[in-house]
């Protein structure tokens, strides 16, 4: 399966993808703007763990930002349960050298029309750390509204600070 988004798709992680993981995973600036649960470094270990959980996974819920030569970011969706079941939070991240190009921006209009076309949902939401304005663009270049700012509510590599919670929701 590939999406289409803009000059590039997003297609299941695979076998094959682990030094490009490694080579744009493997940075600090995008570390301190995602969860901890993404290391740092990030090592090849790191990337044959991943690529193993993300197999045989139907439907696929993670994907790669792929060119035409390698995975370059990933994008994903994780689907609430019990009340929630309807939304589903996404989250994304891109090698720094592509930054500034309008990747993500087409790779959330990408995962946004999958998300609501492949389940069962009717509001999709992420969050922004306060020193990433430019993630806070991509979503409302995507059509989110900003919800509400979460006042000291993460703390990262030694800060703690505010989160913007932006949301779309299909009517």
């Amino acid at each position: 399966m590939e999406i289409p988004a803009g000059g590039w798709v997003l297609r299941p992680w695979r076998a094959g993808d682990e030094p490009a993981l490694v080579k744009y995973a493997n940075n600090r600036n995008i570390w301190v703007n995602v969860a901890d649960v993404f290391p740092h470094p990030y090592t090849m270990e790191d990337a044959v763990a991943w690529l193993q959980f993300q197999q045989d996974r139907d439907p696929p819920t993670e994907f790669a930002i792929a060119d035409a030569d390698e995975a370059i970011g990933g994008i994903g969706l994780r689907l609430q349960t019990d009340v929630y079941r309807r939304s589903a939070e996404v989250g994304y991240w891109l090698g720094e050298p592509f930054w500034g190009q309008g990747i993500v921006t087409h790779a959330v209009r990408a995962m946004t029309e999958y998300a609501f076309e492949r389940f069962d949902l009717v509001r999709l939401y992420a969050t922004v750390k306060e020193w990433n304005p430019a993630s806070a663009r991509v979503l409302e270049k995507c059509g989110f509204t900003l919800e509400a700012r979460l006042r000291r509510s993460f703390t990262k590599d030694g800060k703690t600070g505010d989160l913007f919670l932006y949301a779309l929701v299909r009517e």
